[in-house]
């Protein structure tokens, strides 16, 4: 078993431990809160008539069983599916991140998930680490297999849906503001990959069109009202 630790802090007891909850059920999706541990590190104390506190504080403890070390033979991977399970190999022994390397070729997609109970350093902040990561993987195919090659997919802790979604929603949201307002509405800067994601999905929508503005790293997705036609 692995034994991941999170300390928390709040306004009582409580509220630390809620946070404590909330950040190891983000680190190990599905994680049952019955098999953590709480110890209570400081009850907190409110100052003199309610001016200045310290904050209660806790370390929250699990246990998750440990990824087993993989035995099985890739010896009928491809050789594109090789080169992007060296690639995420090497990056996650960089890391120290204790995960292990699933890909599927089954499909339209070579898709490569990263299995592992803390895979939060992979994803990285808004998934940058693992655009970054799905981006290297597809430039080494075009670099080796040219058109040949399959699209390459990478993904953890099921993030690509969970985006996705997320990313839909504000698109469609953007577009029935700018359909009902007239005006053009900036969404929050994003990866290249999730750019893409929301110019598909309202490139069909008959009220509203899109582009991409701004400079690497604050690029980001402007919707806008269609202009008519008469």
């Amino acid at each position: 078993m692995t034994e991941i630790t999170v300390e928390a802090t709040g306004e009582t007891v409580g509220e630390a431990k809620w946070t404590a909850l909330r950040e190891l059920q983000r680190r190990v999706p599905g994680l049952d809160r019955d098999a953590i541990r709480f110890q209570v590190i400081s009850e907190g104390e409110r100052g003199l008539l309610g001016v200045g506190y310290t904050p209660a504080s806790v370390v929250a403890t699990a246990e998750v069983p440990e990824q087993p070390v993989a035995t099985e033979s890739h010896d009928d991977e491809t050789s594109q599916a090789g080169l992007v399970r060296e690639l995420l190999e090497r990056t996650i022994a960089t890391t120290g991140v204790p995960a292990t390397v699933r890909i599927d070729e089954s499909g339209e997609e070579l898709v490569a998930t990263l299995v592992g109970p803390d895979l939060g350093v992979l994803i990285g902040r808004h998934g940058q680490t693992i655009d970054a990561l799905q981006y290297l993987a597809n430039a080494i195919g075009h670099r080796s297999q040219g058109d040949d090659r399959m699209r390459v997919v990478v993904d953890a802790a099921g993030y690509r849906a969970r985006r996705a979604a997320a990313l839909e929603t504000a698109a469609r949201r953007a577009a029935e503001q700018a359909a009902a307002t007239g005006h053009r509405v900036e969404l929050d800067p994003m990866t290249a990959v999730e750019r893409r994601i929301v110019h598909e999905l309202l490139k069909d929508d008959p009220e509203v069109e899109t582009s991409s503005e701004g400079s690497e790293p604050n690029r980001f997705v402007v919707v806008l009202p269609r202009l008519s036609a008469d």
